[in-house]
Formats: C-alpha cells, sequence, structure tokens
C-alpha cells in the first residue's frame, strides 16, 4: 500500500516552492519539445510514437509503461542518444538531427544529467569522484559548479544532501556502497553543474516505500533549486501522485 503521508507531504512541499518562485507558464522555459516522434527496431515491429511532448523548466514528468514499451529507448531519443526515424525532438531549442554527433556528445554532456537504472558508476572510483566525472566532460557544467564555492564543496553539498554526508561515505569506492546510497550517488552525479534536464531510468525500482520516498523529495529539492527539469521512466504507476505531468506508453504509443 502506498503511504499516503509521504506523497501528501511531496506534493504540499512542492507546490508552495513553486508558488513562492512565482514562476507563470510565460516564463517558463521550454526545455524539451517533441513533436511527432516515431522510431522502431529494423529487427521488431514495436514502434515508439508520440505526437507531442513539450517539457518546461522546473517541471516533473513521469512516463509510465510495463516492460518491453520503449521506456529506455525513449530515454535515449529524447537525451539524442538515438535520433527519431520521423518527427522531431528539441532539446533547449535545438533539433537533436541538426547537430553532429560530436555537437550532440557536447550539447548532451553540457545540459543533461542521466540517472540509469543500474546507475552505471565506476566501481573503483570513490563515490565522490563518481559525481566529479560530469564536470571533466563540461567545462560549463564545471563552471556552474563553482559558482558558489570550489567543484570539490559542491560535490561534497549534493551528497550531502542527498543524505550522504560523512566523509567515509564520500570516499568509499562505489562498489563497497549499498543498492540506496549507489542510487544516491548517482542523482547526485546527474545533478552537479545544474543540467536542464535530467533523465532518469526506473530509478527507483529497487527501493521499499519508505526509501523511494525519500529519495523522490531529495531530488526533487535538488532539482528546483537549480531549476532543473526531471524526466523519469518507470514500470510504477503508484509513482504517479508525485508527479504534476505523466503519460502512459501503453504499446508504445502516446
Amino acid at each position: 500500500m502506498m503511504h499516503e503521508k509521504p506523497v501528501q507531504n511531496l506534493l504540499t512541499s512542492r507546490a508552495e516552492a513553486i508558488h513562492s518562485a512565482q514562476l507563470s507558464d510565460s516564463q517558463l522555459k521550454s526545455v524539451l519539445a517533441v513533436k511527432n516522434l516515431s522510431f522502431s527496431w529494423p529487427t521488431s515491429s514495436f514502434r515508439i510514437g508520440i505526437t507531442d511532448l513539450n517539457v518546461k523548466t522546473d517541471e516533473h514528468w513521469l512516463l509510465e509503461g510495463p516492460s518491453g514499451s520503449g521506456k529506455s529507448t525513449l530515454l535515449q531519443l529524447l537525451g539524442g542518444v538515438l535520433l527519431p526515424q520521423r518527427g522531431e525532438v528539441s532539446f533547449l531549442g535545438q533539433n537533436w538531427a541538426a547537430l553532429s554527433a560530436a555537437q550532440r556528445d557536447q550539447h548532451r554532456a553540457d545540459h543533461v544529467g542521466f540517472i540509469f537504472q543500474q546507475f552505471n558508476l565506476i566501481p573503483y572510483l570513490s563515490a565522490l569522484d563518481n559525481v566529479l566525472l560530469p564536470c571533466r566532460f563540461s567545462p560549463m557544467r564545471r563552471q556552474a559548479a563553482e559558482s558558489n564555492g570550489t567543484l570539490m564543496d559542491e560535490a561534497r553539498r549534493l551528497l550531502a544532501a542527498l543524505g550522504l554526508g560523512t566523509q567515509d561515505l564520500q570516499s568509499r569506492r562505489a562498489v563497497s556502497l549499498s543498492v540506496g546510497q549507489q542510487q544516491r550517488v548517482a542523482a547526485a552525479r546527474a545533478l552537479i553543474g545544474k543540467p536542464s534536464l535530467v533523465l532518469a531510468d526506473e530509478p527507483t525500482s529497487a527501493l521499499d516505500v519508505d526509501n523511494r520516498d525519500a529519495f523522490l523529495e531529495l531530488l526533487f529539492s535538488e532539482a528546483h533549486s537549480a531549476k532543473t527539469a526531471i524526466v523519469l521512466v518507470s514500470h510504477d504507476t503508484s509513482l504517479r501522485p508525485y508527479f504534476e505531468q505523466h503519460l502512459s506508453l501503453e504499446g508504445g504509443l502516446c
């Protein structure tokens, strides 16, 4: 059974944050725009199709669907890792298909954070060093991370905000951390440098309800402070109350 109180707390704090920021629809910048997207793999008859999707600054979107509905593939399309066969995916006003592969890589490194289902941490690096990785590939994110101090200070602050505040935990190799701790390291890595968008692939699938609620509250709080939009895909329909916006990917179409 879903815990109603944590959900209500999340929704209440989220509404208060938006109200205090006084962001009108006209002030919310379009981060991600999808028009008439169509994609299928050559060896499969399954097709992903999205007619219209518009994600704005600081919005939280849930894209839900069962296993095999193309959720992970869709995240790759939204992040410019894959290109649609038809239609258009524009990120920060730039059509991914109009960029070269190298330009897409840099645009993604500068503006997108990923939380992978298996976290994809470097096992022999410490939690802290894993968080720092995106800033090695993006001077823009490094500069943003250093806006209020050193890069190391910001990485430590993010880990602490996500419940990993001790030096012992931050210095441990990723392989020695629990699943919940690895998940929080992955979230901090995605958020460092204030990216415009975080794409999250089933990030709560290995967590019980209490830990899931705590993780989402921390993730949303940090994303809101950076005005970062979140698009999260999951098979778990009980996540719906946490999100202002959601789409069903049942059958691969929405």
